[in-house]
């Protein structure tokens, strides 16, 4: 008894209020840290540039953080399982060419010698179906296959873009802005209407972010996505469908990415196969510099919406100070590695706090 006193004494003491204190201090400065670099970022790059801040750069801006953003979204649940998403690039280019083709050839259905076609809403319904059927073989693959969502994304990223290329041998589908007689049109007004004064994409990356956040802060998904993450057999022993739940969040990676796919080809009126080559890096960029981390379990979708800003910012002004494509890379590789450090030492810190 008597030594149980002295460790109780001891945990007490002034010292060791104070070394707790400067813990969680440190703990909540890392775990701000994305709204702190982008607050930076703003500062540095209105002060050494008159054209950042600027209305039509900061709508710029908005439309192409927000790609991003809607693709972090939907890493972010894969990501908080502990797994990973190679393949959101492919999806976006494959969703884009499938809107090219309904919309300039329409469905062939050789049996019936029949050619139809869509209304855009239908199209773009037809096109997120895609999307989400890659995004559950993902999820197959992972949980019943028990492939490593590393190899299986990559798997599924390469045959996405092969079905991309296949779709128009290569070639673009320019001009998809439809024909009356077909009561296809509107496409491009996806991409280019607005809403008070904002483009559809901002609209749809807040409407996708709140929606996220009710869903994993409000829904015992959401609760099951953080438990898999964190402790994936404690989990299944606790009662949660580990298979299903997992399998779910490939399917929301594949909708986002879809969504994106539909984003892109509208606003350039065209689907071009090799549209978001590389998106993935982007994604991933956004929901590690955002505080999520990579071995799950633990993250939020305004930290990922944050970094998709910190991302879009830094390249932003990057551009418009003439900075080199080759140091726009470096630099960005060097925020990422760094981003990966600091969410090292904040676990190293919870861990400290928590003895």
């Amino acid at each position: 008894m008597a030594e149980v006193n002295v460790q109780t004494t001891a945990d007490s003491s002034p010292l060791s209020q104070l070394r707790r204190g400067r813990l969680t201090l440190r703990g909540m400065l890392l775990q701000l840290r994305a709204f702190i670099a982008l607050i930076l970022l703003y500062a540095f790059f209105a002060i050494v540039s008159d054209a950042f801040m600027t209305q039509n750069n900061q709508v710029i801006l908005a439309k192409q953080v927000a790609i991003n953003a809607v693709l972090g979204i939907g890493m972010t649940f894969v990501i908080l399982t502990g797994g990973i998403d190679l393949s959101v690039g492919s999806i976006v280019g494959l969703t884009g060419m499938v809107t090219g083709m309904l919309i300039h050839r329409g469905l062939i259905l050789t049996p019936l010698d029949r050619v139809v076609y869509f209304n855009v809403w239908i199209i773009g319904l037809i096109a997120i179906g895609v999307g989400m059927l890659i995004g559950l073989i993902n999820g197959i693959l992972v949980t019943r296959f028990r492939v490593a969502p590393f190899i299986a994304t990559l798997g599924t990223l390469y045959m996405a873009r092969g079905l991309a290329l296949l779709s128009n041998n290569g070639a673009t589908f320019p001009n998809l802005v439809g024909k009356p007689e077909l009561g296809n049109t509107g496409f491009p007004e996806l991409g280019r209407g607005t809403l008070l004064g904002l483009p559809y994409s901002i609209w749809i990356m807040v409407a996708l972010g709140l929606l996220a956040t009710f869903i994993t802060r409000k829904t015992p998904f959401g609760r099951q996505v953080y438990a898999i993450g964190g402790n994936q057999r404690a989990a299944q022993l606790s009662g949660v469908r580990v298979k299903t739940v997992t399998m779910m969040t490939y399917v929301i990676s594949g909708f986002c990415a879809a969504v994106v796919g539909l984003i892109i080809s509208s606003q350039l009126i065209a689907a071009h196969p090799a549209t978001g080559d590389g998106f993935e890096l982007n994604a991933i960029a956004a929901v590690v510099l955002g505080g999520t981390s990579l071995a799950g379990g633990r993250g939020t979708i305004l930290g990922t919406i944050v970094g998709a800003f910190v991302v879009g910012v830094l390249r932003n002004g990057m551009v418009i100070e003439g900075v080199s494509s080759f140091w726009q890379m470096i630099i960005t590789g060097g925020v990422i590695v760094l981003a990966v450090i600091i969410d090292q030492a904040q676990q190293r810190i919870q861990e400290r706090s928590a003895v």
